[in-house]
């Protein structure tokens, strides 16, 4: 699970690149032929013969969000299960069959979605489509790799949230602003319940494969270096007869802004310093204001030089670590999270660290952001666009994002215009608007008293 984890994750400040360059680099635009074949497999392909490489990607309209009470986890689940072998391909042959070819594969889930990829040399791609295919019809879904997975998800838990320090707390703070009962699709942990795992049958998970893990419920995009009419060929041979499924039900959440601010004291047994989240609700990911919110959070926490780590950190040295991040378990189509995190330096209190980061979003509010700080932000965007477009699978995510998110694969060519269209006075607008106490949950992370065992 690639989740983004505040505490742990290290954000680096990319260095504001010459703007003639980066102007000169923007005129790519990236070529795409869409197409849909009868079984509802929405399919994007870009060709791109730069490098002899080529990237299959899948994104099934699924994730944390598409799960009901008392069955959550399941998406999660099938990141791991999708790898347990299908109709023609043994179990553990999906990963050996890629790397025997010299590439490279793996899949993630986020809130919104679940992806799984291949990149593979351009002589070898049509694996990349075979295997896809193969395990959208046919998964081998029975209870002895229900159970194997099961546990491999329980000792993932174990290992990566909850014997890390401030993980745990971390991602249950990030669903804390959506009330379960009228935002169940973000109101609970993305990595799902273990009780609900252990409750669960094969037959629940073969019903949640059924409904979701469907070629009408999918995107495929093929970047790299192919031949397009060839791609076409291979991809309805392989796909064009696994049968098209029922429509999943849609998803709701009745969220209220600034409802009031909530806060709560977690003990985290596993922390040896305080630490302090807190989170305001914000607009979803196609929204303008969202744009804006993005580039705040550059400023404010992207780095070692953003706003919150030199006053709080470097100047007032009341914190080990601070960062800022917009969308921490992937963006949504629906309200989203804006969270900063500061890890206490000894004899620190997490109410001081609070006033502190209070202090910082404040002055925004009031005074805004100078040019420099804007154009640094935007800078560090594009550059990230632009350095993203030399990989393929970076190209096809992009595409992927684009279509679900934005609604068109072609917003890719686009989307970078949003961030350049910002400007000071949105900065200032959205950090009043959604940056204010009223629209907050507070998490006071504290280590245990006493002497550890």
């Amino acid at each position: 699970m690639r989740c983004f984890t505040l505490a742990l994750a290290s954000v680096m400040t990319l260095a504001a690149a010459p703007h003639d360059a980066l102007k000169a680099q923007e005129s790519g635009r990236i070529q795409l032929d869409t197409f849909t074949l009868g079984n509802g497999l929405k399919v994007v392909l870009a060709p791109d013969h730069s490098t002899q490489v080529v990237a299959v990607n899948v994104w099934y309209n699924v994730g944390s969000r598409n799960e009901q009470v008392g069955r959550t986890g399941f998406a999660h689940l099938f990141e791991h299960m999708m790898f347990q072998g299908s109709g023609n391909v043994p179990k553990g042959a999906h990963m050996s069959m890629i790397e025997q070819a010299g590439g490279q594969m793996n899949g993630s889930t986020q809130d919104d979605r679940t992806n799984y990829w291949e990149v593979l040399p351009s002589n070898r791609y049509n694996m990349g489509l075979w295997l896809e295919a193969d395990r959208m019809r046919s998964l081998a879904i029975n209870q002895t790799n229900f159970e194997n997975q099961r546990e491999t998800v329980k000792e993932e838990r174990r290992l990566r949230i909850d014997n890390q320090p401030y993980t745990g707390a971390f991602l249950k703070g990030v669903t804390a602003p959506f009330d379960p009962k009228t935002c169940f699709p973000y109101g609970h942990e993305l990595i799902g319940s273990m009780t609900d795992l252990n409750a669960t049958k094969t037959e629940d998970v073969k019903a949640f494969f059924d409904l979701y893990y469907t070629p009408n419920n999918a995107n495929l995009t093929v970047v790299g270096d192919f031949d397009p009419a060839e791609a076409k060929q291979l991809i309805q041979q392989y796909f064009g007869d696994i049968p098209r499924a029922k429509e999943p039900p849609p998803v709701t959440c009745d969220t209220k802004f600034n409802a009031g601010e909530r806060r709560e004291t977690v003990i985290d047994q596993k922390a040896t310093l305080p630490a302090l989240l807190r989170i305001y609700l914000v607009p979803e990911y196609k929204s303008q204001d969202h744009a804006a919110l993005e580039l705040l959070a550059t400023i404010l926490g992207g780095g070692e030089s953003s706003r919150m780590n030199r006053a709080i950190a470097r100047e007032a040295k009341a914190a080990l670590a601070t960062q800022v991040g917009l969308d921490v378990t992937g963006p949504h189509r629906g309200p989203s999270t804006f969270a900063a995190l500061a890890i206490a330096n000894q004899g620190v209190s997490t109410d001081s660290l609070d006033k502190l980061i209070s202090k910082e979003i404040a002055k925004v509010a009031a005074d805004g952001v100078t040019d420099a700080e804007l154009t640094k932000a935007k800078n560090s965007r594009r550059a990230g666009e632009i350095f993203g477009k030399q990989q393929a699978l970076n190209v096809a995510e992009s595409i992927q994002s684009a279509n679900m998110y934005l609604g068109n694969p072609a917003a890719v060519n686009t989307d970078l215009d949003r961030y350049m269209k910002v400007t000071k006075d949105d900065i200032k607008r959205v950090a009043q608007q959604y940056l204010r106490p009223d629209n907050s949950t507070v998490i006071l992370i504290k280590p245990p008293e006493g002497p550890r065992p």
